[in-house]
């Protein structure tokens, strides 16, 4: 007998769920049918902000695969612009709505995959929904975005909240040639780095001409007698606008799961166990929509990252398809380019540490990505957190320029180990002048780390 997988979310989690199981069960044995309420899939959103910027060439290279690949080639039922509206666990269906049709119908289902992804935060603000105020989430969003800026080619821009999305975003529409002002409640820029680093941030996007209003809080938008965006209202003034960016950051969709009575934990994803299984028969769930655990802090949390979702979608599949997979947590290691910064974080900050109940030790270093008199060379800090009884790493820092940043890899599997400093100050790291000095900013800060902690335990 033939059973019947149905997925929801045609991105990165679901597609990867739906084709690992796939890839273990024949048609015959496993009819699949996947839906997505938007009109593109298996795509790459991390790359929207390079697009608005100019740096990819349209909306085509984002996108990894067509429908009509999944369908042809993998006997995957892709249905585009089809919304689940609803899930009935005890009937095993779901309500579809057929967006280009109109029409709403059930499926049912034997096992249930549920990658609902994210949902942008709009603040519930007078304005908030007017002409010309962009939320940043899917390609849609950013075709819409794209148009809107060849279209009436708007001069000043203002981009609400300074996380990733955010700071990229502000850094796009200056190179698009637009005045861009940037506003954030909190008091520097990247709020998953520690202040110190942070400031570096504030200091690069005030040289390529944005214009900071740190610890500000947006408090309406102005409109026009047309319903456009004229204007962001904040706590002391007002800054004119004819278009707004929103990077407020996101939360887990998890409303469909939870309306159906499957537990949601207390970050608001979806909880699931290692093999990303619900508490619920037959429903799985994976990647932005759920909750996972900090291998650090020992918590939930919920980290919206595509290396996540696609882990956790290949785990969902490979167990559905009769193989065995976990997925063991995450570090929330990240990493970016804001201007001519290079930025990557790994594990705790120093705040994020003290919370989870930690006595730390931090160091900052200053070091050069190649070898001081090898041409390229530029300055980056690297910091570390460790713990300060047992010189744990805790967490890693790192901010410099081109060949900078991915040195945080090296310190996510540090930490993955449970590595102390003491251990990495010893580690055999590649060298050769024009990656890297003698001695690596890795290894310096991990020394400098070691012997701080040293100190500590002699006091």
């Amino acid at each position: 007998m033939t059973e019947r997988l149905v997925v929801i979310g045609g991105d990165a989690a679901g597609l990867a769920a739906a084709s690992q199981a796939r890839k273990r069960r024949a048609a015959a044995d496993l009819e699949i049918v996947a839906f997505e309420k938007g009109g593109y899939a298996s795509y790459s959103a991390c790359g929207i902000p390079y697009l608005i910027a100019g740096d990819v060439a349209g909306p085509d290279r984002l996108i990894a695969r067509e429908p009509a690949v999944f369908r042809d080639k993998q006997a995957i039922d892709l249905r585009m612009h089809s919304e689940v509206t609803a899930i009935d666990v005890h009937a095993s269906t779901v309500t579809v709505h057929d967006w280009t049709t109109g029409k709403e119908y059930g499926q049912p289902y034997d096992q249930l995959v549920i990658a609902t992804g994210a949902v942008a935060t709009r603040p519930p603000l007078p304005g908030a929904d007017a002409t010309g105020v962009h939320g940043i989430q899917t390609l849609t969003d950013a075709m819409d975005l794209e148009r809107r800026l060849g279209e009436e080619k708007p001069e000043r821009a203002v981009v609400v909240g300074a996380g990733y999305i955010g700071l990229e975003m502000a850094e796009a529409l200056i190179r698009r040639g637009l005045t861009v002002a940037l506003v954030d409640d909190g008091p520097q820029p990247m709020r998953t780095l520690d202040p110190d680093m942070g400031a570096l941030v504030a200091d690069g996007l005030r040289g390529i001409g944005v214009t900071l209003y740190q610890g500000e809080r947006v408090t309406a938008f102005s409109t026009a007698k047309n319903g456009h965006i004229e204007a962001v209202q904040t706590g002391t003034g007002t800054i004119r606008a004819e278009l707004v960016v929103l990077g407020m950051g996101n939360r887990p969709d998890s409303a469909l799961a939870a309306a159906a009575g499957i537990p949601v934990g207390p970050t608001g994803g979806i909880r699931t166990d290692r093999q990303m299984r619900t508490s619920v028969d037959g429903v799985w769930a994976a990647g932005d929509a759920v909750e996972t655990f900090h291998l650090v802090s020992g918590r939930p949390v919920a980290i919206a990252l595509g290396t996540h979702a696609n882990k956790q979608g290949r785990v969902a599949g490979i167990n559905l398809g009769g193989g065995y997979a976990t997925f063991p947590g995450v570090l929330g290691t990240a990493v970016s380019k804001i201007c001519d910064y290079e930025i990557a974080r790994t594990g705790l900050t120093e705040a994020e540490a003290a919370d989870a109940g930690f006595a730390t030790e931090s160091v900052v270093v200053e070091s050069t990505t190649r070898a001081g008199y090898f041409p390229g060379a530029t300055s980056m800090k690297t910091k570390l957190i460790a713990e300060r009884r047992t010189g744990r790493l805790l967490g890693a820092q790192i901010i410099g320029k081109e060949g900078a940043a991915k040195r945080i890899d090296g310190l996510a599997i540090a930490l993955w180990n449970r590595m102390t400093v003491e251990d990495m100050s010893g580690l055999d790291l590649s060298y050769a002048p024009p990656f890297s000095p003698v001695w690596d900013p890795v290894l310096i800060a991990a020394r400098k780390a070691a012997e701080l902690i040293e100190r500590a335990a002699e006091a």
